[in-house]
């Protein structure tokens, strides 16, 4: 029996652990949970789950939580309640996938209390890959992807050394808006960014999918995962969704994982590691689907990856003001205050701005999150 820490239980990734959860409980067993504010679902959760501790962050929300649940579990808030869960005892694996910057600290703490981690949290890596990578290293602790993406390279490289990849290459579903000009989406709503062609995801992972800053991100976080140089991850759009991801190795030879596009396969893959246990998840018809199809991204269209590139190769604490930055303005669109290409336009405006911490601390980095989300802010005005 694996018991497992989930934070970001009420989410797109935590409902579908939560799923994988239900259908394996002779393996696998929830010990704590965490969500924001979201108290009605997670309430639920407690009722099934039965866990031993709940976090929700909102402290406010918390308080509410408490008055209401009857049931014998410790509810706690806060950075600190999220440490407070993911350092607990009994857990043997935390699945992180809460999203942006608040995963960081609690999955610090958990590799330094020598819990395994099952990643779903972008921005973890994208921000402070170097770090946890050494780490996880130094703790002696496995850190599994759960992105579908990084789980099709992890599963890729299985029986090949590191030393031997030529390229790793990341597969794109293009989003909604793929094959459209510029012009086209000059106006266009959140209701149609919204709209991913293949995948069902929470509201912001959809708009970064939208503007593919999705992907730039996840090549951030595949330079550390798989220790590659960003000159050696390629992006390729992929509408069909059913090659997850590939790595072409020295020999020429390229390996690829696929599969339909359904999010629980890589979670239960996380979950089990080493083993493969039969699942009742949909199997994949390649007569069916008949025709796959790859091509290049179009950067003037999309100028999120391309501005992913440029902060990877800089380095030190550009990611962290990519990420910050995209995530204020993900939510200003979202909420109507801005159109689409304001979202890579301001991005680059704060990166042009920012003066590079190189080797930068934790605490630097959450310093600079802070910061620049606060003058992003500013830049709206």
């Amino acid at each position: 029996m694996k018991n497992i820490s989930l934070l970001g239980s009420t989410g797109s990734i935590g409902k579908q652990t939560l799923d994988i959860v239900r259908n394996n409980k002779d393996r696998f067993n929830i010990v704590s949970m965490a969500c924001n504010r979201s108290i009605d679902k997670i309430e639920e959760q407690i009722e099934e789950f039965k866990p031993k501790m709940v976090c929700v962050y909102d402290k406010d929300t918390a308080k509410i939580l408490k008055d209401r649940i009857n049931h014998d579990v410790e509810i706690l808030s806060g950075i600190e309640g999220l440490v407070k869960l993911v350092t607990e005892k009994s857990t043997d694996i935390v699945v992180t996938a809460m999203v942006g910057n608040i995963g960081l600290v609690p999955t610090v703490e958990a590799i330094k209390a020598g819990k395994d981690i099952a990643l779903a949290n972008k921005e973890t890596l994208v921000t402070s890959g170097e770090i946890i990578m050494k780490m996880v290293k130094e703790n002696n602790v496995n850190l599994y992807p759960v992105d579908s993406e990084h789980s099709a390279i992890f599963q890729s490289l299985q029986g090949n050394k590191y030393s031997s990849v030529e390229k790793i290459i990341l597969t794109a579903s293009g989003g909604p808006f793929r094959g459209r000009s510029k012009e086209d989406l000059l106006n266009v709503s959140k209701k149609e960014a919204l709209k991913h062609p293949n995948w069902d995801m929470g509201s912001k992972i959809t708009i970064d999918s939208s503007t593919m800053m999705n992907k730039g991100l996840e090549v951030i976080e595949a330079r550390w995962l798989f220790d590659v140089s960003g000159d050696n991850i390629d992006v390729l759009v992929h509408p069909q969704s059913i090659v997850h991801s590939m790595v072409q190795y020295k020999d020429s030879s390229i390996i690829a994982q696929l599969g339909v596009p359904d999010m629980r396969l890589p979670i239960q893959y996380a979950l089990d590691y080493p083993d493969r246990v039969e699942s009742e998840l949909p199997r994949l018809d390649l007569a069916e689907i008949a025709t796959l199809t790859f091509e290049k991204p179009d950067l003037e269209v999309f100028p999120c990856l391309a501005l992913a590139y440029r902060a990877m190769e800089l380095g030190g604490t550009y990611p962290t003001v990519l990420n910050a930055v995209n995530e204020v303005m993900v939510d200003e669109f979202l909420n109507d205050r801005i159109g689409f290409y304001d979202i890579p336009k301001f991005i680059k405006i704060a990166m042009d701005k920012h003066e590079n911490i190189e080797n930068p601390s934790i605490e630097d980095i959450l310093e600079v999150d802070k910061n620049e989300r606060a003058k992003a802010y500013e830049l709206l005005k």
